[in-house]
């Protein structure tokens, strides 16, 4: 009997994180489509018909997070000012940081492996995304377009790299959260009340 359209939804999300998993793990240069085939439980023939290249395939998953990133920066109506605006957006990082580890490490190692339209793609999706962090946080910081942009950016990694970072640490989870959002709020107040980056330029 053919399967429900469910049951092929079902299937392809199944073979797609075991993929994530493996590029993870592996590395995506190190894997080849014969591996990544067996892996999946397919033919390195019908593997095609699933996915159009392994770069596809790829490309797919980092863009997937760019998109829930983006989707982070819409706190809820009751947020008010821009430290609980900006509280809201670290907890929402920590907790797709805690949903989707390997779709990070990809998204930091492997980003290099995506063709040259793939990678402006990547980068243009980054680009909107730290511009509306930085929107969102402080919409009036008087600093130069150039500071702005490097503040945003050096934001935005830190809110995607701290939750791995602190991972490590013997903390309990809400005193790491806790740490997190003091190191940005505080470095992030620092930075735009006193324009440091504006009278260094």
């Amino acid at each position: 009997m053919p399967m429900t359209c469910a049951e092929r939804c079902a299937n392809f999300e199944e073979r797609r994180d075991k993929a994530l998993e493996l590029f993870a793990n592996k590395g995506f240069g190190q894997v080849s489509m014969r591996e990544l085939a067996s892996h999946l439980g397919l033919t390195a023939g019908s593997l095609y018909h699933h996915f159009p290249s392994k770069q596809h395939l790829l490309f797919d998953l980092i863009e997937e997070l760019f998109e829930e990133l983006l989707a982070t920066l819409n706190p809820p109506a009751r947020a008010r000012g821009a430290t609980q605006v900006l509280a809201t957006v670290i907890r929402a990082h920590w907790t797709l940081h805690a949903e989707r580890p390997l779709q990070f490490r990809l998204a930091e190692r492997d980003v290099c492996c995506l063709s040259d339209e793939q990678q402006a793609r990547i980068a243009a999706l980054r680009r909107d995304y730290e511009t509306r962090l930085l929107n969102l946080i402080a919409p009036r910081a008087a600093l130069p377009a150039a500071s702005l942009e490097a503040t945003g950016h050096v934001i935005a990694t830190l809110l995607n790299s701290l939750p791995g970072w602190l991972q490590q640490s013997p903390l309990p989870e809400a005193q790491r959260l806790a740490l997190m959002e003091n190191m940005l709020l505080g470095a992030i107040e620092r930075t735009l009340a006193t324009g440091v980056i504006s009278s260094a330029a």
